[in-house]
This record gives C-alpha cells, sequence and structure tokens, in this order.
C-alpha cells in the first residue's frame, strides 16, 4: 500500500494561512449545506454552486460534486467528513501536477525561462527561486531580462545580495534576446549550474511583446540546441479565470513546463489552481502563499487541497 509522506512541519498551517480568503468563500458555502444534514440534489447544487464561487470551474465543479455524491446520495454526512471527502477528490485531482522541480545536471548550466504578464511577481519570484537552488549548493546567475523597467534591474541585484548569486545585466532598454545570449556564455563560462533568465512582462494579447519572447528562446538555441530546458510561467491568483487565457497564449509561444502560481494568500481564487490542472495538465513545481523569502512553496496537492477546503 503507498503511503503519501507526511506535509513538511508547519506547511499545512501556513497554507490555511495563505489560502483562508479563498477556503472562507468555499466554506461559506459549505456551511448553509448542513440544514437536512443529507446529501440530497439540492445539496449537491449547492455544493456546485460553491465550487464555481471559488473559480475551480463550472465542469471541473460539476464533475467533483458528482463525485462527492457517488456512493453517498441521500446518505447523512457531516460537515468534517463532506471536507475529507471534498478534500480528497481536489487532491487527486492536483496530485498529477504535483511535480518536483528538478535540475538536470546533465545542462551545465540548466536554463530556466521566466515569463508571464505584468504584475504577477515574476522577479521576486526569480529571487526566492535562486535563494532555493542556492541553499541547495548550486552555482546560479541571475538574468536581468526585464530591461524595460530599471526597478527590476534593481530588485534583481538586492536577490542576487542576498542569494549570493551573479547578476548579469545590461543598460536600461537593452535587447532583451542579446542579453540572454550574453548571459547564457557568462554563465556557461563561469560553470555556473543554474541560469535564471527574467523576462518583462507582457500582455498576452500584444504580439510585439510575445514574439520578443520566441527571439529570445531563438538567440538562447544558437549557444545550446537545448535551452531554455524549462520554461515556467508565473501567474497571480487574484486575476482568477483570466489565467485561463494567459496559460493558453504563452503555451502557444514558448515551451512552457510548468506553472508557478503567486498571490494566493491575498485572493478567494484560490480554486483556480485546481482548473488550470485539470485544463492544461501542466507541473506546478511551486506557489506563493505570501511576501516572505521562504513564503515560494513546493506545491503539494494533499496539503492545498485540505488547506482549500478548510479539512482537518
Amino acid at each position: 500500500m503507498n503511503i503519501e509522506a507526511p506535509a513538511a512541519p508547519g506547511l499545512l498551517g501556513r497554507l490555511k494561512k495563505g489560502l483562508s480568503s479563498s477556503a472562507n468563500t468555499l466554506t461559506a458555502g459549505l456551511t448553509g449545506l448542513f440544514t437536512k444534514k443529507k446529501l440530497d440534489a439540492e445539496t449537491i447544487a449547492e455544493l456546485e454552486e460553491a465550487l464555481i464561487r471559488a473559480d475551480i470551474g463550472t465542469i471541473r465543479a460539476s464533475n467533483i460534486a458528482a463525485a462527492v455524491a457517488r456512493g453517498r446520495y441521500d446518505s447523512e454526512i457531516s460537515e468534517g467528513e463532506l471536507r475529507s471527502v471534498l478534500a480528497a477528490e481536489i487532491a487527486a485531482l492536483l496530485k498529477p501536477v504535483e511535480v518536483h522541480f528538478e535540475i538536470d545536471r546533465g545542462h551545465k548550466p540548466f536554463v530556466v525561462l521566466i515569463v508571464g504578464v505584468n504584475g504577477t511577481g515574476k522577479t521576486t519570484t526569480i529571487g526566492k527561486l535562486a535563494r532555493i537552488l542556492t541553499s541547495e549548493g548550486l552555482k546560479v546567475v541571475l538574468a536581468a531580462g526585464d530591461t524595460f523597467r530599471a526597478a527590476a534591474i534593481e530588485q534583481l541585484q538586492i536577490w542576487g545580495t542576498r542569494t549570493g548569486a551573479e547578476v548579469f545585466t545590461r543598460g536600461a532598454g537593452a535587447d532583451a534576446a542579446a542579453l540572454a545570449f550574453d548571459a547564457l556564455a557568462r554563465a556557461r563560462a563561469n560553470g555556473a549550474d543554474v541560469l535564471l533568465v527574467d523576462t518583462a512582462g507582457r500582455l498576452q494579447n500584444k504580439a510585439g511583446l510575445m514574439a520578443e519572447l520566441t527571439k529570445i528562446v531563438r538567440v538562447l538555441k544558437k549557444l545550446d540546441p537545448d535551452a531554455p530546458h524549462s520554461v515556467l510561467l508565473v501567474l497571480d491568483a487574484t486575476t482568477g479565470q483570466n489565467a485561463i487565457s494567459q496559460v493558453e497564449a504563452f503555451k502557444a509561444t514558448v515551451p512552457l513546463t510548468g506553472l508557478i502560481m503567486t498571490k494566493l494568500d491575498g485572493t478567494a481564487k484560490g480554486g483556480i489552481l485546481v482548473a488550470l490542472a485539470d485544463r492544461f495538465e501542466l507541473p506546478v513545481p511551486y506557489i506563493g502563499v505570501g511576501e516572505g523569502e521562504d513564503d515560494l512553496q513546493t506545491f503539494q496537492a494533499a496539503a492545498f487541497a485540505r488547506a482549500l477546503t478548510g479539512a482537518s
């Protein structure tokens, strides 16, 4: 029998705190289901509506509600039991995207391209990821590819100082693709294990800016035909269902290998991660549940599902 490893100490508690707004939205819907204490048709419909309000998505909410009712229809059920059953159903859906972020030592440096729209927290996420990787003993170079914003370059330099990672920069307004190329050459020459490439935030419906991403990928391949080895899309959980169109647009532009969802601590829309997992099946190596340096956490499906549903 496979026994799931327990969550890291304190992880569930921190997730529950971070996801409290999302959990409260779902809780408000669940609490009203227990006037009759039975899973009848009305109760299941109300459960489905509560899941939709939590941004899980219409089709998936219907499927989850049906799965909860299966074998339990017209039976008495406690609130705690319902939360546990609901958490188990959501965890099963999320489990396939619970994929640990691995650095392939066969590529030196391992090139990670970070993309996303404006305001998702890409630069901060890169800094936190650098912190994780340097703590594992890896030599990391940060490429300040968001050349449109001087603040982004400065922010990355601060993270470089904090983590001991080298930061490769050019002047404001420099060509991002050329910077990425030079950063890869520098990282290779210095024997770096990982190159994290920041990029400018771009709206998914701006063709010119999206084309710049394909140029960055094309230029990187001139030095390493396999680069980038990982392309991570940073999503802001507060955007809710709009995250779906973002994934579609970036997936059509660059070879996405994973999603990082940030700002889960400040939204009632945390259920969007369930909808994304169901629709795209892209790995989710990390989630952000706070502004602290250690609030970029390894994604764990079971812990996330329990925090989202308020299950004990």
